[in-house]
């Protein structure tokens, strides 16, 4: 059952109907795939993070075992109730959305459990996916597609964040606050909580202008999305040097991986901005770019391609998980990875 329509999207949201047994959130705008799909695992179990009633999957998980999806499925909550299944799909192999789709369809058709409740997570699924179309049409299940928010998208979630802290913008100010803000949705989100914080949460202050532009001109917390930014730039001491003093004022590994994934996100959307055939300056500001970080910015994007940004994906994940799942020590996990991207991003020449 596919949804497209805003007023759907929002009712399914708000109250999942009880035949639905799963859900598939994909698209390229990861962040708001990423948010779309939490918000939905909060609606299927009072607590997301509970291990014995909810299951994390990567398609490398299910590849490697080809019972492991179909069981989980099958696997009775020790609590009662429903049961979450979150599964991260960004495979391209074809033989496996099949699988997937496969074992899906058999869920869908009320051969597992019918109490377990799957979201699966995924990135730009073709029209030629099996997973996709098996979603598009089967009325216990549901698909939707995150794209790039419009500018009317942007100013509603602005507005509603700002006022949620009871804060906001003159319409002179936001007019110019959403020109500046990314269509891209999760580094749109910390612009937003960056500016809630310059006003002032709970003071009812109202924004105009004038005030809004020294607001532009104040720099991002640096300390882990430098860290990340060093990274990425191929400066290895710089960067582990930044995330162990991050680590050393109270930082965590998911607070490593956010900033990891940010820069990520900015680098491809930069990339994608200047592939497209806009100038610099107008990429880098569509990409949410502070402009002290310009030239850097503009250097990685030389630097990396998206082969190479692609093929971090996996590790970006991977990194993550075990920072929730593993009892290594978060910031061996995080200086891993960081060091990692350091070194092939300075042996491609950063």
């Amino acid at each position: 059952m596919k949804l497209s329509k805003r007023a759907e999207i929002d009712a399914f949201f708000s109250k999942p109907p009880a035949h639905v047994v799963g859900a598939l959130i994909y698209g390229k705008d990861r962040s708001q795939v990423i948010e779309r799909c939490t918000a939905l695992a909060k609606k299927i179990v009072p607590d997301i993070t509970d291990p014995f009633n909810v299951s994390l999957l990567t398609d490398t998980d299910v590849e490697g075992d080809g019972g492991l999806l179909e069981g989980e499925l099958q696997s009775l909550s020790l609590m009662g109730g429903k049961r979450l299944i979150r599964l991260k799909f960004f495979s391209e192999k074809t033989t496996l959305d099949k699988a997937v789709a496969a074992t899906l369809k058999a869920h869908a058709a009320g051969e597992f459990n019918k109490d377990a409740f799957i979201v699966i997570e995924a990135g730009g699924l073709g029209s030629d996916s099996a997973l996709r179309r098996l979603a598009d049409a089967d009325k216990n299940l549901v698909s939707i597609a995150c794209y790039e928010d419009e500018t009317g998208d942007v100013v509603r979630m602005a507005r509603e964040a700002l006022a949620a802290d009871g804060v906001s913008l003159s319409n002179a100010a936001m007019d110019i606050f959403a020109q500046r803000l990314p269509k891209e949705r999760g580094i749109a989100r910390q612009e937003i909580e960056r500016l809630i914080l310059f006003i002032g949460p709970g003071s009812h202050k109202t924004l105009n202008e004038v005030e809004l532009q020294e607001f532009l001109g104040v720099e991002p917390e640096a300390s882990l999305f430098k860290a990340a930014s060093d990274a990425f730039g191929g400066r290895m001491k710089q960067a582990q040097a930044g995330l162990r003093r991050a680590f050393a004022e109270g930082e965590g590994g998911a607070d490593a991986m956010r900033a990891l994934s940010l820069q990520y996100n900015k680098l491809k959307l930069l990339k994608s901005y200047l592939e497209k055939g806009l100038g610099t300056k107008e990429a880098t500001r569509n990409a949410g770019v502070f402009w002290k970080d310009e030239d850097d910015m503009l250097r990685q994007a030389r630097t990396w391609n998206f082969p190479a940004l692609d093929a971090l994906a996996r590790d970006l994940i991977d990194a993550d998980k075990q920072c929730k799942s593993t009892g290594m020590p978060d910031l061996l996990i995080a200086e891993r990875l960081y060091l990692q991207i350091a070194g092939r991003a300075a042996r491609a020449g950063a």
